[in-house]
């Protein structure tokens, strides 16, 4: 599965911050066998970030992408905006499921805007960033994400799995 990790930070992409959450990211997707193609960090930029989002899918044709931040409710959290403006149809079982997950170690989860959806065979997934989110959520959604992008991808098969 080939998968863009797209880091949303002001301070991130100034470097006055190191990023942990996209490395993290980076390093569990590898784990799990998906390769990482594209790998950046961005300021939360609406626009940027649609920009990016579209060339990923559009020109690069990734399988996948994840973003790492601006999810929350600060007045620079524009990742699920942009999001929504670059997605053809909503995937929310994705968004709930992260929400759920997260529930188990913090209420706050609650606050989160992120959202998944498609653009034409790319799945895209808003991920909190946060380290230890995601470490908390990527082990139990590897197997979700990678059953969403063989369906996505023509997949015929049964999902019940009998």
């Amino acid at each position: 599965m080939r998968v863009g990790i797209l880091v949303l930070s002001d301070k991130g992409s100034r470097g006055e911050r190191k990023d942990l959450s996209g490395e993290l990211l980076r390093g569990m997707c590898e784990e799990a066998g998906f390769s990482v193609e594209v790998f950046k960090i961005l300021p939360d930029e609406k626009d940027e970030i649609v920009q990016t989002l579209k060339n990923w899918c559009d020109e690069l044709k990734l399988d996948l992408i994840l973003t790492s931040g601006g999810t929350g409710l600060h007045p620079r959290d524009v990742t699920p905006d942009a999001t929504k403006e670059v997605i053809e149809k909503e995937v929310p079982g994705i968004a709930e499921y992260i929400r759920f997950v997260s529930f188990s170690s913090t209420p706050m989860a609650a606050l989160s805007r992120a959202i998944a959806g498609i653009r034409k065979e790319t799945l895209i997934v808003n991920l909190p960033g946060s380290p230890k989110a995601i470490k908390e959520i990527m082990p139990s959604l590897v197997k979700v994400l990678k059953h969403g992008v063989e369906k996505l991808k023509g997949d015929d098969s049964e999902c019940g799995g009998g």
